[in-house]
């Protein structure tokens, strides 16, 4: 009987797992020095290879340039034809090829050994015309495709996808490479959002609802009509006192306007800091059912304002 869906999937992941752990066991031992290689670049680390080689490398390159490394894929057909002046002196070339053989890759060979640019080559032939002309060889362990017909590159480019992010992973960290880096690469969709801060979106300055200890209410809902926000933010020596809101303006109905903004505020508001992520800041919002939080130092100085339609337009949902 023929093998269900389900089970040919777990063959294929059981075999692909499998290759991985080999990796993690035979990596290659030229792997600190590459790092070490890529971590000099005066320029970019330019990715190549073939078909489903090239779409590997397309995905190292862009990991590696997220991750604060500059790098760019540079397609092999298109460097025999113009594209090789993209690569400089200042670069670091890598090249995929599980074969080593791979013809279109010759001409960039060439112009790494002419130009003395450092080539390293990932493949799983270590006697390959690739790995002879290489500065450095990441070889891949000799484990089995997990096609059908063992031929389609599945094991192989999952093990070359594996060893990149390795090498990414690794140059990230010992470059120091942390949160803030990763936010300046990632400034659009949902992952950029969730790494900022509420500084990144507070109102501040002339845009917040001030107000003094003294100021007659009718200032007060003047300066709420204003500022658009529903609140007014009570001061004294530039620290935050209190906070009125619409809550309080219904519970002082009665003689509102023969009060000042200290007889209605409320004095212990709900905070956050300017370098608190906006995910945690939207978070609190959400749990306590208000629409606008004070930013605020850690002496209480009063420094912004957020509202939860900043953090939503920001892309925190």
């Amino acid at each position: 009987m023929s093998q269900t869906p389900t089970e040919i999937a777990r063959e294929v992941l059981t075999t692909e797992s499998a290759a991985l752990t080999q990796l993690a066991q035979e990596l290659p031992a030229s792997f600190e020095d590459v790092v070490t290689r890529l971590l000099s670049v005066q320029g970019r680390v330019i990715v190549s290879g073939m078909g489903k080689s090239g779409h590997v490398a397309g995905k190292i390159a862009a990991t590696f340039a997220s991750t604060g490394t500059p790098a760019q894929v540079v397609h092999p057909g298109e460097a025999s034809h113009g594209d090789l002046g993209m690569i400089t002196r200042a670069d670091a070339v890598i090249l995929i090829s599980n074969s080593g053989e791979t013809r279109e890759l010759a001409d960039m060979i060439a112009h790494c050994a002419r130009f003395a640019i450092p080539l390293i080559a990932m493949t799983k032939q270590a006697d390959s015309t690739l790995a002879r002309a290489a500065e450095s060889v990441l070889l891949l362990p000799n484990a089995p495709e997990a096609c059908a017909i063992g031929m389609a590159p599945t094991t192989s480019t999952t093990m070359a996808m594996a060893l990149g992010d390795a090498l990414a992973v690794a140059m990230m960290r010992h470059r120091g490479f942390g949160r803030e880096n990763f936010a300046a690469f990632h400034p659009g969709g949902t992952l950029g959002a969730q790494l900022l801060h509420v500084s990144a979106v507070m109102h501040r300055g002339d845009e917040l609802p001030l107000v003094q200890d003294t100021t007659p209410m009718s200032e007060v809902l003047l300066t709420m009509s204003q500022k658009g926000f529903g609140v007014a933010a009570l001061v004294q020596g530039g620290k935050l006192a209190g906070i009125i809101t619409d809550g309080d303006l219904r519970r002082n109905m009665d003689g509102l306007m023969d009060r000042t903004a200290g007889q209605v505020a409320t004095r212990t508001p709900l905070v956050t800091r300017p370098d608190t992520l906006l995910t945690e800041a939207l978070g609190v919002m959400n749990m306590s059912k208000r629409t606008v939080l004070l930013v605020v130092e850690e002496d209480h100085r009063l420094v912004g304002l957020l509202h939860i339609h900043d953090a939503l337009r920001a892309g925190v949902a």
